[in-house]
């Protein structure tokens, strides 16, 4: 059987994503990564170079699967928002990534602040305003969408009886607060 370099590598990235979301990048190991993708240590640092190259390349990665899942609509921000919460409900594990990413390597790699740039630039066109007042609620939005994820169920949800429907409610919630966010922050008064 021949040996594909395609798949080798989209295993690697695959067991990566499961061993970065369970240990972050400090804890993490190239041994489990490699055993667990059927691969050698060697293909990981043929294909990536290092193992920060290889958590890059898992978080670009994975980040591109959900910006096909969710596309950016900037003319409907509430909307966005609540795609993407229902997404990262759906998998909660790049949640964690992006947490350990925060954790360990806070600053923005390159594509992640071109990433936030253009979607703040995107608003700011749609919505007649600055990049700057574009990125405030582009970031508030965020961190609407996000809450549920990073707070302690006990808090989110009291009554862990009836999971499901305060979920949606939270939803709802959400998408009327980005709602607010846009009439307050992006609409100019007239």
């Amino acid at each position: 059987m021949a040996y594909d370099s395609a798949a080798t590598r989209a295993r690697l990235l695959d067991a990566a994503f499961d061993e970065f979301v369970e240990r972050g990048l400090a804890g993490a190991r190239v041994d489990r990564i490699a055993a667990a993708a059927f691969a050698n240590k060697q293909a990981i640092y043929a294909y990536f170079g290092s193992k920060d190259a290889l958590f890059d390349a898992v978080l670009d990665a994975r980040l591109q699967v959900l910006a096909d899942l969710v596309p950016f609509t900037p003319h409907d921000l509430p909307g966005y928002i609540g795609a993407l919460f229902d997404q990262l409900m759906a998998d909660g594990r790049l949640v964690r990534l992006t947490q350990w990413k925060a954790l360990e390597r806070p600053d923005a790699a390159p594509a992640e602040l071109e990433a936030h740039l253009s979607k703040a630039g995107a608003l700011a066109a749609v919505h007649g305003t600055t990049v700057e007042r574009g990125m405030d609620a582009l970031m508030a939005a965020l961190g609407a969408g996000l809450a549920w994820s990073t707070t302690a169920p006990g808090i989110r949800n009291p009554d862990a009886g009836a999971e499901k429907a305060r979920l949606q409610r939270h939803r709802a919630a959400i998408v009327t607060s980005v709602a607010a966010i846009v009439d307050a922050l992006l609409t100019e008064p007239s």
